[in-house]
């Protein structure tokens, strides 16, 4: 619905905005106002009562309604940070986004030594790291001489100073024009390099409370400190806002949606969800498919058969529930269940099957139930 000043409601139709309508309210400022006010605040997704029957028309009669789905349990609450996480998020979200833009400086400047067909980045490994960040300054000051430049190579990429001879051969289209411009960047990186010192300094302040979850992430596969900072800042550490781990992969986008109308299936993808716990799941994901450990078993065999993308989602799903896990068992640390699990896994189900398919045959009803541990830890649910 929308009003105008002195008329009555006009019914807009529902579902895409025109394009020159006014943009709707931010939620954060009535709510926030209304959480330091000391009122109880819900958010409610509105997908939860899109197809609800009954819907009211009017304002008021639709709040009433609105009201009404949320004391039956039609309508849960959205996940809202508490104050203290939202400062922390402020800042793990800011040095994600200096640190993308500084990996698109780092970039502009490869596409214009480029250019100059000067091609660093095919011989040393990191076009920013000492060796590379060396040759960069001379050709700035007006060295243009591959064999002076070459010999600037430090440690490891000494071994490479005849392919650093051959890669810097088009210094002689190195201008004035691109030694100015590769000037900027550079201070551009290095500008937004600082601000990241900075800002890591803050966080790791804001998240001195919380150094035991902190140390409970980064016991998982992948999981780097500032990894386990930018995942905590988005989920808190208050697992009991996330009945399941289930519940924290669905609400982290790492879970699939059910697309069905009726008998129609539509094509299962992942909702669109937070976007810098999705950059944290990315790159953890990517980085637990190099260990040999369960997790880089799950994301192997899936990117073989689904492709790497499925796969970053499925062992992202993985870690968010186990990142539940840890954080709702105060002082548990990660324990790995081996590369070959899966393995062993259909191993034993497949012995399973074999054995009782033989017995079967033979007129007999097998009824299986695992045996207990020592420890009285209570058995398992035969597989």
């Amino acid at each position: 619905m929308s009003r105008l000043p002195g008329k009555r409601a006009r019914p807009v139709l529902r579902g895409r905005r025109r394009g020159n309508a006014p943009p709707l309210p931010d939620w954060k400022g009535p709510f926030y106002r209304l959480e330091a006010e000391g009122f109880e605040c819900v958010l409610a997704d509105p997908r939860q009562v899109k197809n609800l029957p009954g819907r009211p028309k009017r304002d008021p009669s639709d709040s009433r309604w609105l009201a009404a789905c949320f004391e039956r349990g039609a309508v849960t609450s959205c996940f809202v940070a508490t104050p203290e996480f939202r400062i922390i998020r402020l800042h793990t979200r800011y040095r994600r986004d200096l640190t993308e833009e500084r990996t698109r400086d780092k970039q502009r400047a490869e596409k214009l030594l480029e250019s100059a067909a000067i091609k660093l980045s095919s011989v040393i490994s990191d076009l920013h790291g000492v060796t590379g960040r060396d040759i960069m300054d001379h050709l700035i000051a007006g060295e243009r001489n591959p064999k002076v430049l070459a010999q600037l190579a430090r440690t490891a990429a000494r071994r490479k100073i005849p392919e650093l001879e051959e890669a810097l051969e088009g210094t002689e289209f190195f201008t004035a024009a691109h030694a100015g411009l590769l000037q900027t960047m550079l201070a551009r990186i290095d500008r937004a390099s600082a601000d990241i010192e900075q800002i890591s300094a803050v966080i790791e302040e804001l998240l001195a409370p919380y150094e035991q979850q902190v140390r409970q992430a980064t016991s998982m596969p992948g999981w780097a400190r500032r990894s386990a900072q930018d995942a905590l800042a988005e989920t808190g550490v208050d697992m009991s806002r996330f009945p399941t781990g289930a519940h924290l992969a669905s609400w982290g986008s790492r879970a699939p949606l059910d697309r069905q109308s009726g008998t129609r299936k539509g094509r299962a993808r992942s909702k669109k969800g937070n976007r810098y716990l999705a950059g944290v799941l990315g790159e953890t994901a990517v980085a637990a498919g190099r260990t040999q450990t369960r997790e880089g078993a799950r994301y192997r065999r899936l990117a073989r058969r689904r492709g790497k993308a499925k796969a970053q989602v499925a062992v992202g799903n993985t870690q968010l529930k186990v990142l539940h896990k840890l954080l709702s068992t105060p002082g548990s640390r990660y324990e790995d269940l081996g590369p070959d699990y899966y393995e062993r896994r259909a191993d034993t189900r497949r012995q399973i099957a074999h054995h009782v398919g033989k017995l079967g045959a033979l007129g007999f009803e097998v009824t299986l139930a695992r045996i207990p541990d020592p420890d009285g830890t209570p058995p398992a649910q035969a597989a």
